[in-house]
């Protein structure tokens, strides 16, 4: 993909992609809490659905990630705050503004005990990291507003427990580990690889489409810590252009 054709359509393309995740996300919410027969005998189909809706909400969280750096709408800081601010109070009832600040620290010292998305204390362990993980960002407010959604579903809705723990619980906390493991675990845990430079990364070696599914994109880490300004979408362009083409030490952000 062509430098050009990045900074012509980068707007239009992800507007677009933030769109059709966010319209599936309700459109999947909406049939899956309000009109499916949860059951026995459609447990099959449901499963698949709550994958489907995890993976969407992990979009959410991309598309407001992209936000925080200006690259889903560059040169319209106003518009990304809005974007960002609805989706991540959608998402959980995250703050747009402190996620934003925790995140530019993370780019200032990541893998660091400087910052918040490390657990320097626990840098090859996954469930103690993933606890530091929930206690930075899943505060008060977030707890509130889960719990709040989940009894009006059931309350205003009519929606049963059951129907409403498959099919919003679930879906919700899946998705913060999936975020949790293949955006921060498996880029900055520590291992018997060494990291190529200070931005203490690496970049899953999956293909384009595990790649897309495992975490939109956000496993070519590396990548994204030299070139924080390139979209989700781009990049597996930005992957192979490091390949072919390595990037100095101290690009990026």
């Amino acid at each position: 993909m062509s430098r050009a054709f990045l900074s012509s359509f980068q707007p239009v393309v992800g507007l677009a992609l933030a769109l059709a995740i966010l319209g599936g996300w309700i459109a999947l919410h909406g049939f899956a809490l309000l009109a499916f027969d949860l059951s026995w005998e459609t447990l099959p189909l449901a499963l698949g659905m709550v994958a489907v809706l995890c993976w969407l909400s992990v979009g959410l969280f991309i598309v407001s990630h992209d936000a925080m750096h200006g690259s889903l709408v560059p040169g319209a800081p106003r518009l990304n705050t809005a974007i960002g601010t609805a989706l991540l109070f959608l998402y959980a009832g995250f703050s747009y503004d402190k996620l934003r600040a925790a995140h530019w620290e993370h780019h200032k010292a990541p893998g660091t005990d400087r910052d918040p998305d490390f657990a320097a204390d626990h840098p090859r362990a996954f469930w103690p990291w993933y606890a530091t993980f929930l206690r930075c960002y899943f505060g008060l407010g977030s707890f509130f507003y889960v719990t709040a959604i989940f009894w009006v579903l059931h309350f205003a809705l009519e929606v049963s427990i059951v129907q409403a723990m498959v099919f919003y619980a679930v879906p919700s906390i899946a998705s913060s580990l999936q975020l949790f493991y293949f955006g921060t675990f498996r880029p900055h845990r520590h291992g018997e690889d060494t990291f190529v430079d200070r931005h203490n990364a690496r970049s899953d070696n999956f293909g384009t489409l595990a790649s897309f599914v495992t975490c939109y994109h956000f496993g070519y880490h590396l990548e994204h810590h030299h070139h924080p300004h390139v979209p989700w979408w781009a990049l597996p362009d930005a992957r192979r252009e490091a390949r072919a083409q390595p990037i100095e030490e101290g690009a990026g952000a």
